[in-house]
């Protein structure tokens, strides 16, 4: 039998991990078999639609309901639907899947981590990025000290879907449905993958700075009304490591030019390293007697998770991450294993962020445990 997987949320997310489980056995033969049992969601033509085209047999509006029927619940909703489905699910010891941040505030992440640690099912976070192959191969050059002491982390996160003034609001505009602007939707993934390259080496953030901007204060609705924009438009941190290295990190949906344009860099005493979303297939890579950074192609058998895909140089996408996140994630719920990023790690992200919206409005340097 295979596992009868539940998703709430049809949509972006949801047609990114119905194309990854599709893909899973074809490419990943060890993975566990998956059945794309019930897809939740509230307009019930929209969602049979969706469900004939993502391949799932059973449609719910009543997410309570779909967990009674499911072995693992992923919840892809937009951020303020989070923290209950995820909890009713830890609660009755369904595995969880949730996209990210964790949740709209810190409190609610939390009670989220709180109903993990209780349950006796796992539960991940949704921060796709770390399945990067490059990424991958990134983590494991840092752990085996070939950077030396890590100095400086840079990361930065644009797009510009929001410079027209004129594009339509949205529930990621609003502080109540999202919890946070750039800061939560985009600062949340370079958080993590700051996290996930230099903890071992460097330690956690203990200190942030951080700086909010809103540019566009309303938005229209469609129907000549506007709306107010309560959340940020793009933020600036500076953060502060255990080891003393130093971080640096920004977001925006403003940055016109930048479609995803996710990077992130790694400095250390003896030597450095950068990523790019855009060129997701490399990393450069400078080492101490080095002139000047190496691109290293990160398609070979031997690099993470690539034996699963094309010969060498055939390039992977933004969609296969989702495949090694999934495939990770419902091995481990399969084996009994344990899965990172968890809700404990992704919990840590959100305290980041709330420090860096606290650090905004006092307007000085504030503790992550604060």
């Amino acid at each position: 039998m295979g596992l009868n997987i539940g998703v709430l949320g049809y949509r972006f997310m949801g047609k990114a991990h119905s194309n990854a489980f599709a893909r899973l056995p074809l490419f990943f033969p060890d993975a566990p078999d998956v059945e794309r049992h019930t897809l939740v969601g509230r307009d019930e033509d929209a969602l049979a639609d969706a469900a004939d085209r993502f391949g799932f047999s059973h449609t719910e509006t009543d997410w309570e309901s779909a967990i009674d029927d499911v072995d693992v619940f992923y919840n892809l909703g937009p951020n303020h639907i989070h923290p209950e489905p995820s909890i009713a699910a830890l609660e009755a010891d369904v595995p969880v899947f949730c996209e990210k941040p964790l949740a709209p505030t810190v409190d609610d992440a939390e009670r989220m981590a709180e109903a993990a640690a209780a349950s006796d099912a796992i539960a991940g976070c949704a921060f796709n990025y770390r399945f990067v192959p490059a990424i991958q191969y990134a983590k494991n050059l840092i752990d085996a000290g070939e950077l030396g002491e890590i100095r400086q982390v840079r990361g930065s996160y644009l797009q510009d879907w929001g410079a027209d003034p004129e594009d339509p609001w949205t529930w990621r505009m609003d502080a109540d449905l999202a919890g946070a602007g750039a800061l939560g939707d985009l600062g949340a993934h370079t958080v993590d993958l700051a996290r996930f390259l230099v903890g071992e080496q460097a330690g956690d953030i203990e200190r942030v700075s951080g700086h909010l901007q809103t540019f566009v204060e309303e938005r229209p609705t469609g129907d000549g009304e506007t709306k107010p924009v309560t959340v940020d438009d793009a933020y600036t941190a500076e953060a502060a490591f255990e080891n003393g290295a130093m971080g640096t990190f920004e977001a925006s949906r403003v940055a016109m030019g930048h479609k995803n344009d996710h990077s992130i860099a790694v400095h250390g005493s003896e030597g450095s390293l950068a990523f790019s979303l855009e060129r997701l297939n490399e990393l450069d890579v400078l080492r101490g007697d080095g002139r000047g950074y190496e691109t290293v192609l990160v398609t070979d058998e031997s690099d993470p998770y690539v034996e699963h895909w094309w010969p060498p140089g055939h390039v992977l996408g933004w969609e296969h991450t989702f495949v090694h996140e999934d495939y990770e994630f419902l091995s481990a719920v399969r084996d009994g294993e344990s899965f990172e990023p968890s809700f404990e790690s992704a919990f840590g992200v959100q305290r980041v962020l709330d420090a860096i919206e606290r650090s905004d409005t006092s307007g000085e340097w504030v503790d992550v445990d604060a």
